[in-house]
């Protein structure tokens, strides 16, 4: 069941205060329940081209498959979605498009872009990620960094080199690991999470995230969750008020009724377990 009127979408990505141009892009479709933000990089104005890329054609491509599918039927090969592997599919697809372009443009030569997408359905929603762009989300008034950042510093986290609060202060936050358009093929993380009426979801790009700290984006998205665009807003200007070294981009989604579609008893049972 699409959550067209039961999902609501707002978006908005600002240039920040130190950078001449932005390379981040964001878009979204709240009739079919997608939003998509990307974190350019490379050469002169090729990190737009990048974003623009993954964006534009992720957007194209899953407004044309996910309207065509038995919403949340199980893939019994993998255990995903339909849903999820049609999100995978249009992201290794962009990927292709944005090395092609590289590959062919010297102008474009070594660009690349973060991505975060989403995709709502049936109470659920598919979350694909690549690099360091992240998805958050706010549950009664709690806060949860649903993704893991593809990042150097991640991984010393991971290792025990480092603790969380160590990793905040440090200089080499903007390593990534893996990135879309640098390699031919490319394989972004996919989660699946229940969505229950209620929940905030925050998808940003690290232009928020290094100047702003987690209790603050909480505090933000708890006193003006009801109003999406001026809590939006807000963490712009936090991030900016921090210093804005860095394009600042946010989409928030929020829950706001069940959308699962009347399926048969015997589907709901199953779904449980």
């Amino acid at each position: 069941m699409s959550p067209e009127g039961k999902l609501e979408i707002y978006g908005v990505s600002d240039v920040g205060r130190k950078r001449s141009h932005n390379e981040d892009s964001i878009g979204s479709d709240p009739e079919l329940g997608i939003a998509v933000l990307a974190d350019g990089m490379g050469g002169y104005k090729a990190g737009e081209v990048a974003s623009a890329i993954a964006v534009n054609q992720i957007l194209e491509e899953l407004r044309t498959t996910l309207k065509n599918l038995n919403p949340g039927d199980i893939d019994e090969e993998s255990g995903y979605s339909q849903e999820s592997l049609q999100v995978k599919l249009a992201i290794e697809k962009a990927n292709q498009t944005i090395y092609q372009t590289a590959q062919s443009q010297p102008q474009c030569h070594g660009m690349g872009t973060t991505l975060v997408t989403a995709a709502f359905y049936e109470d659920r929603v598919t979350i694909a990620h690549i690099g360091d762009s992240r998805l958050y989300r706010l549950r009664d008034d709690d806060l949860e960094q649903v993704t893991s950042d593809h990042s150097l510093l991640q991984e010393l986290v991971d290792k025990g080199f480092y603790t969380p609060e160590e990793a905040r202060k440090s200089q080499n936050k903007n390593l990534v690991t893996r990135a879309m358009g640098i390699e031919l093929n490319v394989s972004p993380d996919v989660q699946e999470e229940m969505v229950v009426p209620g929940d905030i979801f925050l998808m940003c790009s690290d232009g928020l995230t290094d100047l702003v700290e987690d209790a603050d984006i909480q505090s933000t998205l708890k006193t003006y969750g009801d109003d999406l665009e001026t809590a939006a807003n807000c963490l712009i200007q936090l991030a900016n008020d921090s210093g804005g070294k860095d394009n600042i981009s946010v989409i928030l989604a929020r829950s706001n009724a069940p959308f699962t579609a009347n399926r048969s008893w015997y589907s709901k049972v199953f779904d449980w377990f």
